[in-house]
């Protein structure tokens, strides 16, 4: 985006038209780029007076100010002082209480003063001072990622971004809209989807229809036209709220295009919540597996795509999960509209608790959970544990009575991912041929084995090794099975001896 001064919109008819610039403006965008590669080397100031001699040849001094915008993206700018400007400003303000500056012979004395104890000459001083101000630092570089066109390109892109940050609403048709609302979701942005007689139409709440208007959301919702204008047709229509005049912004691929860059729909969790949760859930390695942007849900006439789904490992079963971040009434009134739309489908839904509408979410038939400023963890996983049960009961009914691997050891775990089923359901199996030690099958043969090679006085270390010729890495749980112990001798090490 532009910033909100460089905005330049045409209100002929009523409209809110982005005044773009086009193949006449090339020979423009080409001096400002050559403006800034002769100026690498020279201060700021010298760059911006000859940026603003360019002015008067353009249609509008801001076309001339956005494309230098963009191109300061581009540049490094660094201060270059013999002294460090903090260091010298302190040492000549501490030079004149010394010498008690009252006129320009005084100043000379004291910075005469300072430059002696700096160990620097007196210009280098006086141009030390303040060359740490915007003005007086240097262009040091400057490498341009656009060439005259592209910078055109780009120029177009975010005057049109500039323009929707006062946007109401949005309603976007495009020729990929899987891409579209996936780009959406990326963004952490408002949005319902429609069905439409051609398709559908993704309906985005704008910056401006915020109660309380961030910057972060206003920047993901500008970063989303840049996703839009990849696809090959589409076409956006937004209701701008201009200083209290709604007015209508439309924009189509022949508008706006993207310069030889792929959609940024980077942060991949705009929402610090939701990347905040999905983090902490994900590092449990529970067995369900957190799917981000899952299928879209039919909604009676309209579509829901949650936040998440979570995806039991073990059967064909999903479990839909909605976190309730921006919101207006409007925005809340449509979600619960979606949520009574859904049918058989289990959605967890976390809630604000300032929203207030837990008892409505429940009244639905889907389970609210509150939260304030983040999503407990282990509230999500507590109500996953209620399908848990009946989806262990259920893999557990597939299984035999009683099971006999061939291994001589084997964990439950890789017996479990073998049949396909969670852990849990090998609860109730029984193993006539092995015995459980800790979470491991054993054949009782290996512990007897075991018991002619682990004698009490040996060390751990010893033990461990031997314990990893027979594949087995709970040394507690077989040290115990055999009636032994570990007697510490610090963090590092112990020796094995009998339990008493």
């Amino acid at each position: 985006m532009l910033t909100k001064d460089l905005l330049r919109v045409s209100r002929a008819g009523g409209g809110y038209h982005p005044q773009f610039a086009d193949r006449s403006h090339r020979p423009l965008a080409a001096r400002v780029l050559g403006t800034f590669e002769t100026h690498v080397g020279r201060p700021r100031a010298e760059l911006e007076a000859a940026l603003s001699e360019l002015e008067p040849e353009a249609d509008h001094f801001k076309l001339v100010r956005g494309f230098a915008a963009l191109c300061e993206r581009d540049a490094t700018f660094e201060t270059r002082a013999a002294v460090p400007p903090e260091r010298a400003r302190r040492a000549a303000f501490e030079a004149g209480e010394a010498v008690g500056v009252m006129t320009e012979a005084d100043r000379d004395r004291a910075l005469a003063r300072a430059a002696d104890r700096l160990g620097v000459g007196g210009q280098e001083l006086a141009d030390s001072l303040y060359a740490d101000r915007d003005p007086r630092q240097v262009l040091v570089a400057f490498d341009p990622r656009w060439d005259p066109d592209a910078l055109l390109e780009q120029y177009d892109l975010s005057l049109a971004g500039t323009a929707l940050f006062d946007a109401v609403a949005v309603r976007v048709r495009s020729s990929d809209p899987r891409t579209l609302i996936a780009a959406v979701k990326r963004l952490g942005l408002m949005y319902e989807v429609r069905r439409t007689d051609s398709g559908r139409e993704v309906v985005v709440t704008g910056p401006d229809h915020l109660f309380r208007r961030t910057r972060r959301y206003g920047t993901a919702f500008a970063r989303l036209l840049r996703s839009v204008a990849t696809t090959a047709e589409w076409r956006l229509e937004a209701t701008v709220d201009d200083r209290g005049t709604e007015r209508e912004l439309v924009l189509t691929d022949a508008d706006v295009s993207v310069p030889g860059a792929e959609p940024v729909t980077e942060p991949t969790y705009d929402s610090d919540v939701e990347a905040d949760f999905a983090a902490r859930f994900q590092a449990l390695d529970l067995d369900w597996d957190l799917v981000r942007e899952p299928e879209p849900l039919a909604a009676g006439a309209r579509v829901m795509i949650p936040d998440f789904a979570f995806e039991y490992r073990f059967a064909d079963f999903t479990v839909f999960f909605e976190i309730m971040g921006f919101w207006t009434p409007e925005y809340v009134e449509k979600k619960l509209g979606q949520f009574a739309d859904l049918e058989d489908v289990e959605m967890l839904v976390a809630v604000d608790e300032s929203l207030g509408v837990g008892e409505e979410i429940e009244a639905r038939d889907h389970r609210a959970i509150p939260y304030t400023g983040s999503v407990r963890v282990k509230d999500v996983v507590d109500a996953l544990r209620r399908y848990e049960a009946d989806l262990v009961a259920e893999t557990r009914a597939t299984l035999p009575d009683e099971l006999r691997p061939d291994a001589d050891v084997i964990g439950l775990a890789a017996l479990a991912a073998d049949r396909g089923v969670s852990e849990d359901a090998l609860d109730s199996v029984a193993f006539p041929d092995h015995r459980r030690v800790g979470r491991t099958l054993v054949r009782p043969a290996v512990l007897d084995a075991l018991r002619d090679r682990i004698e009490p006085g040996q060390s751990l270390v010893d033990v461990e090794s031997i314990l990893d010729e027979y594949g087995l890495d709970d040394a507690s749980a077989v040290l115990s099975t055999l009636g032994l112990r570990v007697d510490w001798a610090g963090l590092s090490g112990g020796t094995v001896r009998e339990k008493s």
